[in-house]
């Protein structure tokens, strides 16, 4: 595991802070953590990990160690890819901390089988609980549904939306265009996340030679997407992340211009803080 160069700045200022409502970090590719008013702390999809150069190689900072968090609750992941779910990044925080790791069933089988967590780290089967679309989980002030996500990458692959009486966050994995209508009909959603990235050509994992390869929404599909979800809020993230497959969120200000939805692009970088 590559150590952090930013030391514990950032898990020392989440921990330290004391938001009036819901605060939220972003960790870079996937990556959040939001704190409530009362001190809930929740990870979403945290990655530490550099990926497997030369094929996927991380083009920004490791944050912090995950050893540093001293405070979590739960830590939700939205799919079963090593950047999603990471033993190296992940398990210490639940032994740390005793939180709850929430994900869908292929998620959770690389930490109990692939992975064998529990064989390096300090865990019990009770920190694992398997999720599954239409559920409510109560954490905290927190209310997380999960619902579908339509990501052809993925085996099983869900999204969440986080109520709280301070507002509404919506975290779509890497999902494309696909599911997303009806939940923009059921909730009234203020921030939402969506994976974005240009096509690019990197390494096939099996033979080595460059292929072309697309991840994640282009500029046209999330702006789709943030109209299905009716977004206030739309944050862009994952455009950082590879080598070969970073984009530029400022662009999508064109293509969101014309479009009742978002009402606003949320553009951050790795370690910026927003509230909800």
């Amino acid at each position: 595991m590559t150590r952090s160069d930013w030391g514990d700045w950032l898990v020392r200022e989440v921990e330290e802070s004391s938001p009036e409502g819901v605060a939220i970090w972003y960790l870079g590719c996937n990556g959040f953590v939001l704190k409530a008013s009362d001190g809930t702390t929740v990870f979403v999809d945290p990655y530490l990990g550099t990926g497997d150069p030369p094929r996927t190689v991380r083009m920004i900072p490791v944050p912090f160690d995950p050893e540093d968090v001293e405070a979590a609750d739960a830590l939700l992941v939205t799919h079963e890819h090593t950047d999603h779910v990471h033993g190296e990044s992940q398990a210490p925080i639940l032994e740390n901390t005793g939180a709850t790791m929430y994900g869908p069933e292929d998620s959770l089988a690389v930490a109990r089988e692939e992975e064998a967590w529990g064989e390096a780290w300090a865990l019990d089967d009770d920190q694992f609980v398997d999720v599954y679309e239409d559920e409510t989980h109560e954490i905290g002030p927190f209310t997380v549904n999960v619902e579908p996500a339509n990501d052809p990458d993925a085996s099983h692959p869900v999204s969440y939306v986080i109520e709280h009486e301070a507002g509404t966050f919506f975290h779509g994995g890497d999902a494309r265009p696909g599911e997303f209508e009806a939940i923009g009909e059921d909730y009234d959603i203020d921030l939402g996340v969506l994976a974005f990235g240009t096509v690019g050509t990197i390494p096939d994992k099996e033979s080595g030679e460059s292929r072309k390869t697309k991840w994640y929404s282009d500029e046209s599909q999330i702006i789709e997407s943030a109209n299905d979800l009716r977004l206030d809020r739309l944050l862009p993230s994952h455009w950082d992340m590879w080598k070969g497959l970073t984009a530029d969120p400022k662009n999508l200000h064109h293509h969101a211009k014309s479009f009742e939805y978002p009402r606003r692009l949320e553009l951050v970088e790795i370690g910026d803080r927003v509230d909800l």
